[in-house]
Formats: C-alpha cells, structure tokens, sequence
C-alpha cells in the first residue's frame, strides 16, 4: 500500500489524510475524523446517506477515494449551520417535521441545498428528478414540502441581506 499526506479542509478546518490514499472519503470522515453524521447506506453510491459537499456540490462519500479531494473543501452535515442558526433547509426539515428514523436525513439534506443551489424554486417534477437520495421510511412527500419551504426560507434571507 502506498501512502501519501492527502492535505484537505473539511468544516472549514484543515486536516490531512496519510493512509491508503484509495480510502474512501466515507471512512476518512466517520472513522479517522469522527464526522459521523454522514451515514454508510448502500456503500454503491444509490442511497445517498453518504451524501457531503465537495466545493460546494453534493457528491456521495462512499464513492469518492480520498485521494480525488486532495486540496478540496468538505461540508458535512456537521458544517452546515453558521454557529447556532441553523441552515434554511436545516429549518424547513424541522418545520415540516420530516425525519422518521432520521438515518438518510443528512444526506438528503446535503442534496437539498446543492439542489436550492442550482435551481432556486423548484418544481415538484424537478424536486423528485433532482434527489435522487433514498428514504427507507418513505418520507418524500415531507421532503418534498420541506424543500418548498427552504426555498421561500432562502428567499426571505436574500431579501433581508439586499434590504440591509
């Protein structure tokens, strides 16, 4: 097994990864960094409990050798919320209540707001193409509604930074 220091950021801090660089990044972040909000799912990519941010698009964990983030930044679920408020998505999954077991639900945040990232106001027909993550518990329809609510969430909040 070949080594190498595979320099990285996750959360906004540095961190480095000195093992097997074909690793992947799903165990970096749970086992060697203790970021345990991403969840092993399917470990083939499909269910998407995996799911984290790198520089800024949701790409599954699982899938993802560590080598191929060397200099990238990660957000995981961990990351997400700026100090105690939490994101907008974050909100809307409490405010529509959409967890059930609450396994698959960091991921499917993660993809929701890389998807508000990329389409703003979106469809349901858009919603239910876009995420592609799995919920055992079958809570799509709250998902669904939660994503409508982040949205208008995010909206409020660009409209109260272009007020200021």
């Amino acid at each position: 097994m070949t080594t190498s220091a595979i320099p990285f950021e996750v959360n906004g801090q540095p961190v480095t990864f000195e093992q097997d660089p074909e690793t992947p990044l799903l165990w970096v972040l749970r086992d060697h960094l203790q970021f345990t909000g991403t969840k092993f799912g399917c470990g083939a990519g499909h269910c998407g409990a995996c799911t984290v941010h790198v520089n800024g698009r949701a790409q599954r964990a699982c899938m993802t050798p560590v080598a191929s983030i060397k200099g990238a930044s990660i957000v995981t679920i961990e990351g997400l919320a700026e100090g105690e408020t939490l994101h907008p998505v974050q909100q809307a999954w409490l405010e529509q209540d959409v967890p059930q077991c609450g396994y698959c639900q960091a991921g499917q945040i993660l993809a929701t707001v890389d998807l508000l990232k990329r389409i703003p106001q979106p469809s349901d027909e858009q919603i239910d193409a876009q995420l592609t993550n799995l919920c055992r518990c079958g809570t799509y329809v709250r998902i669904r509604k939660a994503v409508h609510r982040a949205a208008q969430l995010m909206q409020e909040k660009e409209s109260r930074y272009e007020s200021d």
